[in-house]
C-alpha cells in the first residue's frame, strides 16, 4: 500500500510502498477513503511532541470501509463505512485519561495511508449524510470541540458562547455544535473574512483580535454588561491575550482551552477570577462515550463540517505546509484513492 511516512524529525513526508497491516485479535483493517490533518501532525514533524519515534505514518483522522476482520470481531463490520476514534485506551476515569492512553498516528501508524489497523471498539458507522472527506474531518477535532463545549463547558442552550480563533477545525466545529444546540455564539479571528464566514455558519457576530480594544468592542457589539457577558469561552491560543477572556466572562463562566498556540498564559488578575467565580479549564481529546455522543449529534442534526482544501495522498507534505501556514478556514483533507 502507499503511505505518507515521516522518516525523521524535521524531514518531509515521503510517499512509500509498505505492507498492508494485518488485523489481530479484536482488530480490523480499514481501507481509508479520506484522512484529515491536525496541528498535532505538524508538531510531530517538527519534533514538538513527546515520545516521537520514527519512522511513523502520521494521521489521527480517517474514514473508510472495513476491509478485513481479526478474530473475535463481529462479522457485521465487514464492508461497513466507518469513522475511526483516534482517542484510544482512555481508561475508566472520565475526568482524566489513563497512562495507557494514545492518539492514533503516534506511536501506532495512522491514517495517512491506504489502509490502517485499529481495534474494532474504536469504529463508528459513518453518518450517511456525510461524504468520506467530510467524515474524516470529525474524529480528533470533533471530539476535542465536543468535550470542551459539552462536558468541560457544561453547555446549556441558554449559554452565550465565545469561540476564539475561528477558522481552525476545532473552533469551527465548536461554533457549529453550539449554534445547532441553540446558543448565541460569537467569535474572534485575525481575519475579517473568517469572521464573516463564521457568521454564515450561524454565529451572531465577531471581532478581529488584532485590534487592541477587541475585548471591549466585543462587549459593545454583544451588548454585554460591564461585569462580563459570555458563559462559555472556548480558546485554543492561550498566551497574553488569555487574560482578557476573564474580562468578558460572565460571573460563574467556564473558560475552556485546548491549546497554547500563542504561548504561556500571563497577566491574569486573581481577583477577577475569584470574585467572578470563574472556572478555567483545560481539556484534550475525550472518552469513547463522548466520541459516540458527538457522532450521534452530528448525524441527528445533519451537521456538515467545513473543508478548507483537499489534497491527494501523494501531496501530503504540501497539505501539511498549507495547514502550517494558517490560511485555512476549516479542515485540510487528504483524499485517498
Amino acid at each position: 500500500m502507499k503511505a505518507a511516512i515521516l522518516k525523521s524529525i524535521n524531514g518531509p513526508l515521503c510517499i512509500d510502498e509498505v505492507e498492508v497491516p494485518e488485523a489481530g485479535i479484536g482488530e480490523v483493517v480499514v481501507q481509508l477513503k479520506a484522512a484529515s490533518l491536525n496541528h498535532r501532525d505538524v508538531w510531530i514533524q517538527k519534533g514538538l511532541y513527546p515520545k516521537i519515534t520514527t519512522p511513523v505514518i502520521p494521521g489521527s483522522d480517517g474514514a473508510g470501509v472495513v476491509s478485513a476482520l481479526g478474530e473475535n470481531v463481529d462479522k457485521a463490520w465487514l464492508g461497513k463505512e466507518v469513522i475511526i476514534n483516534p482517542s484510544q485506551n482512555w481508561g475508566s476515569n472520565p475526568d482524566f485519561y489513563s497512562d495507557a492512553h494514545t492518539i492514533l498516528g503516534l506511536p501506532e501508524n495512522g491514517t495517512f495511508a491506504e489502509y490502517v489497523k485499529v481495534e474494532a471498539r474504536y469504529l463508528a458507522e459513518k453518518p450517511s449524510h456525510l461524504t468520506f472527506e467530510q467524515a474524516a474531518t470529525l474524529p480528533l477535532g470533533g471530539l476535542t470541540a465536543w468535550r470542551a463545549l459539552m462536558t468541560r463547558g457544561r453547555f446549556t442552550p441558554n449559554d452565550k458562547v465565545l469561540v476564539t480563533g475561528t477558522g481552525g477545525g476545532v473552533a469551527l466545529l465548536a461554533v457549529q455544535f453550539a449554534v445547532v444546540a441553540g446558543a448565541e455564539v460569537w467569535v474572534t479571528s485575525g481575519s475579517d473574512d473568517k469572521i464573516s464566514r463564521a457568521i454564515e455558519l450561524g454565529a451572531k457576530g465577531g471581532v478581529n483580535y488584532k485590534i487592541p480594544t477587541w475585548y471591549r468592542d466585543l462587549l459593545v457589539k454583544a451588548k454585554g454588561p460591564k461585569i462580563g457577558y459570555f458563559n462559555i469561552i472556548i480558546d485554543s491560543a492561550g498566551g497574553p491575550g488569555f487574560a482578557r477572556l476573564t474580562d468578558i466572562a460572565a460571573p460563574g463562566a467556564r473558560i475552556c482551552f485546548y491549546g497554547g498556540g500563542t504561548g504561556n498564559i500571563t497577566d491574569i488578575v486573581p481577583a477577577k477570577v475569584f470574585f467572578k467565580q470563574l472556572n478555567i479549564l483545560g481539556t484534550t481529546m475525550g472518552t469513547e462515550e463522548e466520541f459516540s455522543d458527538m457522532i450521534s449529534f452530528v448525524e441527528r442534526h445533519t451537521i456538515e463540517p467545513v473543508i478548507a482544501e483537499t489534497f491527494p495522498l501523494a501531496e501530503a507534505e504540501a497539505a501539511l505546509r498549507y495547514l502550517d501556514s494558517g490560511q485555512q478556514f476549516g479542515k485540510v483533507v487528504l483524499k485517498i484513492e
